[in-house]
Parts: structure tokens; sequence; C-alpha cells
């Protein structure tokens, strides 16, 4: 009897585990269908970097956030900005359409690296820098590690100086290998539309996805298991890394505009940018009454007049 119940169970998990594994893949394959790659892919020494490049005029690179793509950026921001920049941007190493390159998660320096040398191959040597929560990580981290490759820098709700509030169950869970291998692929397979349409207005909080968004942004890429799971190592670092960047903010000698919602609960303002302000010489800090955490998205023009008065500051209009 104990064996009979062994196999049916067995049989039980292997029969999860096939549908689960067809039915993550079908998903996701059908996400990529919709929203394939807006740009195009650039080669670093063997590492795949997605860039969408529109506009003329002074070179900007956009680094979305946690979680996120081009898409993000290109739904408001980047075509604002494309009407008096040359606008650059990517997707983050393991997230969208660019490869992953370290096992461990790639790191805020790593992926400054690795994107710099990425718009240098487009043509862009010295440009402005934006970067919104994570993508303001890196962008911290582009400026202190490579300030021949920088001529201002915006950072828009930025997570810049060390928090005390541990990792959240999800990250932790998914940046393990039991993790990607058991709990991701169910995820993938079965997460119903309705909790991710749930889960993107929470983001946006007090603030609401706008219409729209959604169908640009493809939140199916970021649901991915691989992209899950990149995402979460990087989550899974971000504290120790940002600790270490720190004590070099004071450092950052280019024009410096940090713009943040007074209602952000993601990334608190007066914890991040009321601080940073203080650390990094000449930096300009704009609040946004009321606004959340994604102002690229529901405050584009106040980040594109951001972003233009850096450059004004660099000498570049």
């Amino acid at each position: 009897m104990a064996v009979k119940t062994l196999v049916t169970l067995g049989l039980l998990v292997a029969g999860l585990t096939i549908t689960t594994t067809w039915r993550a893949a079908q998903n996701e394959a059908r996400s990529e269908a919709a929203f394939p790659p807006e740009g195009q892919i650039v080669d670093v020494d063997g590492v795949s970097v997605h860039a969408v490049v529109m506009g003329e005029g002074p070179d900007v690179v956009l680094i979305h956030g946690s979680s996120g793509n081009t898409r993000d950026m290109t739904f408001a921001l980047a075509p604002i900005l494309a009407e008096h920049f040359r606008v650059i941007v990517f997707d983050r190493p393991g997230l969208g359409y660019s490869s992953s390159f370290n096992p461990g998660g790639e790191t805020i320096v790593e992926q400054a690296e690795i994107l710099q040398e990425a718009a240098a191959r487009l043509g862009a040597d010295k440009p402005i820098v934006a970067g919104q929560s994570y993508g303001g990580s890196v962008s911290l981290a582009w400026a202190v590690t490579r300030p021949e490759n920088i001529s201002a820098l915006v950072l828009i709700a930025p997570a810049a100086i060390p928090w005390e509030t541990p990792l959240d169950g999800f990250n932790r869970m998914a940046a393990t290998p039991a993790g990607n291998a058991l709990a991701l692929p169910l995820i993938s397979a079965f997460i119903p539309e309705w909790y991710v349409e749930k889960a993107l207005d929470r983001v946006f909080s007090p603030q609401t996805a706008p219409e729209g968004y959604s169908d640009h942004f493809g939140p199916g890429l970021t649901i991915r298991s691989a992209s899950m799971h990149a995402n979460a190592k990087q989550r899974a670092n971000l504290l120790e890394e940002v600790r270490a960047l720190q004590p070099r903010y004071k450092d950052i000698d280019v024009p410096t505009e940090i713009v943040h919602g007074t209602a952000d609960t993601t990334v608190g303002l007066g914890w991040h940018s009321h601080r940073l302000i203080e650390q990094i010489p000449g930096a300009e800090l704009i609040e946004l009454p009321g606004i959340g955490h994604m102002p690229q998205v529901v405050a584009a023009p106040e980040v594109a007049a951001a972003i233009d008065r850096a450059a004004q500051r660099a000498g570049l209009r």
C-alpha cells in the first residue's frame, strides 16, 4: 500500500512538473512574441545588451529600475527627451533582452561598466546618465567609477542610502537556486493576469498604472523565470553594494539633479534623497508633491525638465 501511494505521489509530482515546465515555456514564448526587443542588441565582449536609440542631440542614457525593461522608459519619458536629445535606453543585465553574465548577480558596478561600454559602442562616450530606483544605484556607480564617461547625473527616486528593512521574502526565495528551480516556474506558469495588474498598481501607488502602460510595458517579460531570478539576485546584493559605494558620493563632480516624489513609500524621499543631496557637491533636489515611485511615467515632463537642466548645467544645451 505504501509503495502504491509513493508511486502515485511520484506520478502526480512528475505530471505537475511537466505541466508547469510546458505552461511556463508557453507563457514566456507568448510574452516574447508580443513584446519583442524594441531596439538593437549591442555585443560587449560577448555580453548582449539591448538598447533602444531615438532622437538627435546630446546623448542621454536611461536606466530602468528593479523588475523593469526598456519599455518602462519608452512609454513616456524617452519620446519627450527625443525631441531634443539622442536617447539611449538600456535593458539592465539579466532583464528585458540583455543577458546575465554573473551567476551570483550582477553588481551595480558591473552593470555600470557594461552599460557604459555599450553606450560607447553606440557613440556616446560621455552621456548624461539618468536612472530610476535601482537604476539610480547603477547611475551612481557609473558616476563614481567612470567619471570620465559621464557629463551629468539625474537620479529618479534613487535607492542611494543604506536602509534598515530586510529583503522581502519573495526576493529572498527567488534569489536561491531552489527558488529558481521550484517556485519561479510555478509563477511563470500560473500567476493570473489580475494579480499582475494589481502588482503594477502597487508599484505606482498612490497613483495607478496609467492607461496603456501595461500593454506597452509587457509584464510577462518580468515574470519569466530567468528574469525574476536575475532581478532577485541583484536585489539581494544591493544593500551591501550601496553601503560600499556611499563613501564615494562626495567625489561626484558632474552636475547632478535628483527627482523624487513626496508620496514615494518604496524608496522614501526623506531617507534617500534628503540625505543624498547633502553628500553630492552641488546636487539639486526637485520634490514632486503627491507623486509615488514612478515619476518617469506619471511625471515624465518634470523628469525631462530635470534632465534638460542637467544638460544646461553641463554646457550641453
